[in-house]
């Protein structure tokens, strides 16, 4: 077979794409690894794949805020029902299922290029254990990223009580931004567990490790959930819930840091993974 070609039809592959497998796998201290059009191909495909979820996000977080700021209460005369606010709630759902839905459908574009790759394999390998969501992600980061969820839905539903119409409606509108990003969660890290292995032999099936592990941990990480309070909290103008918040945050992301840097690297999980025979 022809270097920088998949062994299926000869298609050629971007001699960028493979430089840039090549220094992913220097990164990721795989030297011994070579640099193969099937590993430039699936990086490929999630570099591409994370710039569009990146666009996604940032696009529903504004959605998220134009929703709240064209509809927010500005006084107790309207709370309640009041005709500008009959769409609002019921558009801002719809923003957050069609989040979902093109999360979905990035993540199938993912696997599509995935299983397009594996289609140029003369045999298929398999890693010498299962790899579980404790292997892949690790309790730890499991962990957090429900505490993270946790922790904000209290704070949101904790001010619904509150007699402020509009730290009520940002509140509703905070709750229903945190369902959609939790959904999405979930369904991105269900594919990345069930996904099939793609590799004919040691190197790429270390490399295939790698890969799951940086896609789970990135799915894990809940940069959106960070945001979603700067759309409507800080609009509630300064109090204990604007306190509250910024002080989750801050102890949020302290943590994650922790975690991260008391963590193996992806390769070292792959290494250990391999090695487990």
């Amino acid at each position: 077979m022809p270097k920088g070609t998949t062994p299926d039809n000869d298609r050629p592959v971007r001699p960028a794409d493979l430089e840039r497998a090549d220094a992913w796998l220097a990164q990721h201290g795989l030297d011994d690894i070579r640099p193969t059009p099937l590993l430039a191909i699936r990086l490929a495909a999630r570099r591409a794949t994370r710039l569009a979820a990146d666009a996604l996000l940032a696009a529903f977080i504004i959605a998220v805020a134009l929703v709240y700021t064209v509809n927010r209460p500005e006084d107790a005369a309207v709370d309640g029902p009041g005709p500008p606010r009959h769409w609002s709630l019921p558009a801002l759902t719809a923003v957050v299922a069609g989040l979902v839905l093109a999360l979905s459908l990035l993540d199938r574009r993912v696997r599509q290029a995935d299983r397009r790759a594996a289609a140029t394999l003369p045999r298929r390998a398999a890693h010498p254990v299962r790899l579980g969501w404790r292997t892949v992600i690790g309790g730890p980061r499991v962990l957090f990223a429900v505490a993270t969820f946790a922790g904000a839905t209290s704070l949101a539903v904790g001010f619904l009580t509150k007699q402020d119409p509009t730290a009520r409606y940002a509140a509703l509108v905070l709750l229903i931004g945190l369902c959609g990003v939790a959904a999405g969660t979930v369904v991105q890290l269900r594919h990345v567990l069930v996904r099939p292995v793609v590799a004919d032999d040691e190197g790429s099936l270390t490399a295939d490790v790698v890969l799951r592990v940086e896609d789970a941990r990135d799915v894990a990480t809940p940069s959106v959930v960070w945001c979603l309070p700067t759309v409507s909290v800080l609009g509630t103008g300064l109090g204990w819930w604007t306190a509250a918040w910024l002080a989750f945050v801050a102890l949020s992301v302290i943590a994650l840091a922790l975690i991260t840097a008391r963590t193996a690297r992806s390769a070292t999980v792959a290494r250990n993974v391999m090695s487990a025979r």
